[in-house]
């Protein structure tokens, strides 16, 4: 898009990034998130359903180079109101892309899921920017579909097919009944394949290495790239996972691999690693492949062999080609994700601690209309609501009753802005004493600070993980739930994604509450089940998803108050 060749620099990113980018719903899921909206009577009969997309044909909408487009989903509320349940990745320069991320959505049998499919030409200038924070309205629409999802899962191969149209063709859901010459011409399809949920704790780390590519470029090295697919029933083959491209490289060992079973079936089930040459025109050369299962995998790395690639020949998929180049091995590790339920099975104690955001931006105390005004009637404001909705549940759980408070973002009377500071005022302890204690602590707060900023999570995670990290080594059998109230994106997002990779052994979970009517959308960055692993800036994925983001209105919404 943009009507100009696509840069290299973007479409290396657009086609592949870290391995994490495969899976939209991570691994390894925050059910103490889910536990605590269970608990506030969000309960119901249900799957978990993993979304695939590919498209054919689609519009081309730029001059000297191929479309790349992105897909959005979006599920129908009971209002009519669209809500965005998530995007792909960006393909780069390509009529017929194939998705690597998917989607979980939850299929309840007993209620209508109305799904709608956007897909849009994303601007060159965007390819660098993560997807979540693009603006819809400056990208290109290319067509749109609509379905129920049971639709789709009541398919024989669970596959359906879907025209695409123009937005203002699709106030109706499209049928086999639709007149064919009100649809508009050339806005291509698109194919949703649906698989239910393998649950598993068993996740794979892989280090995957080739030797004596055969070159494909004329005037340069490979720009090599791996893709790792599943084979389903129908025979399709399913994109899970794609490495870095590697520039200028004919014997390339890619970065770490992240595979869970419930991506890829079984350990027994094949798959098929096919090695490619980048191209920015994306038309991207096939330099060879493997078919290959996990346990498969597993004994390559045992013996420390290769396995030869090879090309299928005109003659048929079954009359291959070998090559001289090899796959191999370099790390294979098998690793239990052990989740929140877990640790409690296990006699852990749960632990709550809360920080509360006094950054400016929240608005004069003083003033009706900030988010830390406190009400002479006595009515709670926003922060007060979101500490007596998550600590009522909580600290049934907590024996002590003993919490640890911080604020941050906030300068005190005479001193230096503060980004951790204890909530009681106290110097030497942070903890207090009940929710009754957090609120005291919170309204005196509110006298003796000065709102400031910037809005930084970075020392308060880091703070929260001291503790449960020294609980840990202490051998105490302790859960730790950090709840932090904010009302706008943060500032050091690095250093906050450095912190929680850091964290992410630990047992400790994390549960951002969003008040205001801010757009949180770089806030869901850190929220792991509607986006990439989270890796820090040395290049470590985090072990597990320890995030989640959610607004004040929808824990309200699910209370059954």
């Amino acid at each position: 898009m943009g009507n100009c060749c696509s840069d290299t620099g973007g479409g290396m990113a657009a086609v592949g990034g870290t391995a994490g980018l495969s899976y939209n719903a991570a691994a390894s899921s925050n059910d103490a998130v889910d536990w605590f909206l269970k608990s506030r009577g969000y309960l119901g009969l249900f799957s978990q359903i993993e979304l695939s997309f590919s498209a054919a044909d689609l519009r081309d909408r730029d001059v000297l180079s191929k479309s790349d487009p992105m897909l959005v989903v979006y599920m129908k509320a009971r209002d009519g109101a669209l809500v965005e349940v998530g995007r792909t990745e960006v393909v780069l320069n390509s009529l017929n892309p194939t998705w690597i991320t998917k989607h979980i959505i939850t299929y309840q049998f007993e209620v209508v899921q109305t799904l709608v499919f956007r897909i849009y030409d994303v601007d060159t200038q965007f390819h660098n920017v993560d997807v979540k924070t693009l603006k819809l309205v400056e990208q290109q629409f290319l067509g749109e579909a609509t379905c129920t999802l049971s639709q789709i899962v009541t398919r024989k191969n669970r596959s359906l097919t879907l025209d695409l149209v123009r937005r203002e063709e699709t106030i109706t859901p499209i049928t086999e009944e639709s007149n064919p010459s009100n649809r508009p011409k050339h806005c291509g399809k698109l194919t949703v394949h649906a698989e239910e949920c393998i649950n598993s704790k068993t996740t794979t780390e892989l280090i995957l290495r080739c030797s004596d590519l055969d070159c494909k470029d004329l005037f340069s090295r490979n720009d090599p790239f791996l893709v790792i697919s599943k084979i389903v029933e129908s025979g399709t083959h399913i994109p899970v996972c794609k490495t870095e491209v590697l520039k200028n490289e004919t014997k390339p060992t890619w970065k770490s691999v992240f595979l869970n079973i419930q991506q890829v079936g079984s350990k027994d089930s094949p798959l098929i690693i096919e090695c490619f040459n980048f191209n920015s025109n994306g038309k991207h050369d096939l330099i060879g492949k493997v078919q290959k299962s996990l346990a498969d995998l597993e004994k390559l790395h045992s013996s420390g062999q290769g396995q030869n690639l090879f090309l299928s020949t005109a003659a048929g998929n079954n009359n291959h080609k070998i090559l001289n180049s090899q796959l191999f091995v370099d790390k294979f590790s098998e690793s239990v994700q052990y989740t929140f339920l877990d640790y409690l099975a296990g006699g852990f104690e749960l632990n709550f601690m809360v920080a509360v955001d006094f950054t400016a931006s929240n608005g004069n105390p003083r003033l009706p209309d900030s988010l830390h005004y406190l009400d002479p009637s006595g009515r709670p404001n926003a922060y007060q609501r979101a500490i007596l909705e998550v600590g009522e549940v909580l600290q049934v759980y907590d024996s002590d009753k003993r919490f640890p408070a911080w604020g941050f973002g906030a300068r005190p009377i005479d001193g230096p802005v503060s980004h951790c500071f204890n909530l009681n005022g106290s110097n030497s302890y942070c903890e207090v004493e009940g929710i009754p204690g957090i609120m005291m602590a919170y309204t005196s707060a509110l006298h003796n600070v000065n709102l400031a900023g910037p809005t930084l999570f970075g020392p308060v995670i880091s703070n929260a993980a001291l503790i449960a990290g020294q609980s840990l080594a202490n051998h105490g059998q302790k859960y730790f739930v950090l709840l932090i109230i904010t009302d706008g994106v943060v500032t050091d997002l690095q250093e906050t994604k450095d912190a929680l990779v850091k964290a992410s052994d630990l047992p400790l979970s994390i549960l951002i509450i969003g008040v205001g009517g801010a757009d949180f959308k770089e806030m869901e960055i850190l929220d792991a089940d509607k986006g990439e692993r989270l890796e820090s800036s040395t290049g470590r994925v985090a072990s597990r998803d320890i995030v989640q983001f959610v607004p004040l209105k929808d824990v309200q919404s699910k209370s059954p108050h």
